[in-house]
């Protein structure tokens, strides 16, 4: 169990993304492409993997003085450093093998989010805003990875709301960073140079721009041709909740620190989620 903690199997869940321009598209339950796409799921889950050994390995000491972090197999000591690099280095391997084999383009998508992610373990994490925008960019490079493994154009709606989407998450997991460290010096260096107050701020504007820019996708000419009589907009419903929810959970309750642990554990997010995919599939599939 140790090792799949360390691995962070558990964060694979944001590897989804992958999967959004097909169903935005109405061809992810095709099922030649669902199986390419789960190929890349787990190509991209397996380098993620490393990457998040990685950081773990350079952050041990740091990660040793934090309340959560130092729970961490490597800062706990539960397991060694060169089994850490070993396992590393054999899922990288994997990963990028794996998807070579799926799509030459779509594996230099993969080797790119790594080496981006090689840089912020190695000190881009430390520059602030830079640190967040490239947290963004590895969920939107997942996101375009999947319109390349299935040759769908991802609309510049997408790119805009995945983009704005992650921010919100990186920023609210900067929040959290802030009320546990409380003024300790433990604190990364780019968390120093935001403040609680900075960061709401900057929460509230990016989910107002996301429910406008999903109201504008939901409207937009593309999808009229596509969807034909235009219900998409009722799913900006479970979007509002979703949103207005975890800010709830970030702003209130200051616990939107793992947007995966409230995806997996959250009932009226997971209901929201339903609710969108449910009425998503009956508007563009039936």
């Amino acid at each position: 169990m140790r090792y799949l903690f360390l691995m962070r199997v558990h964060h694979w869940v944001k590897n989804l993304f992958i999967y959004i321009p097909a169903f935005f598209a109405g061809t992810v339950f095709q099922l030649e492409k669902f199986l390419v796409l789960t190929e890349g799921f787990f190509c991209f889950s397996l380098a993620s993997s490393a990457v998040y050994i990685l950081n773990d390995y350079l952050d041990m000491s740091s990660d040793q003085l934090h309340p959560v972090k130092k729970n961490r197999p490597l800062a706990s000591g539960k397991i060694s450093a060169p089994l850490a690099k070993a396992l590393m280095g054999t899922v990288l391997l994997c990963g990028l093998v794996w998807a070579y084999t799926v799509n030459h383009e779509f594996f230099f998508m993969v080797l790119l989010y790594v080496t981006i992610n090689v840089g912020y373990s190695f000190g881009l994490k430390d520059i602030p805003l830079l640190d967040i925008f490239l947290i963004s960019l590895g969920f939107l490079i997942r996101t375009l990875s999947g319109g390349i493994i299935v040759s769908v154009p991802v609309s510049q709606w997408l790119v805009i709301m995945i983009f704005l989407l992650s921010l919100l998450l990186a920023f609210a997991k900067r929040e959290q960073d802030l009320i546990l460290a409380n003024g300790s010096v433990s604190i990364r260096k780019s968390s120093r140079q935001y403040s609680v107050e900075y960061i709401h701020i900057c929460l509230s504007l990016i989910a107002g721009v996301i429910m406008v820019a999903y109201i504008m996708y939901t409207m937009s000419e593309e999808v009229r041709q596509r969807v034909g009589e235009n219900y998409l907009y009722i799913t900006s419903i479970f979007v509002f909740a979703g949103i207005l929810r975890y800010l709830q959970i970030t702003l209130v309750k200051h616990s939107g620190g793992s947007p995966t642990r409230i995806f997996l554990t959250d009932r009226f997010i997971q209901g929201t989620i339903l609710g969108w995919v449910l009425t998503f599939f009956v508007t563009l599939y039936l």
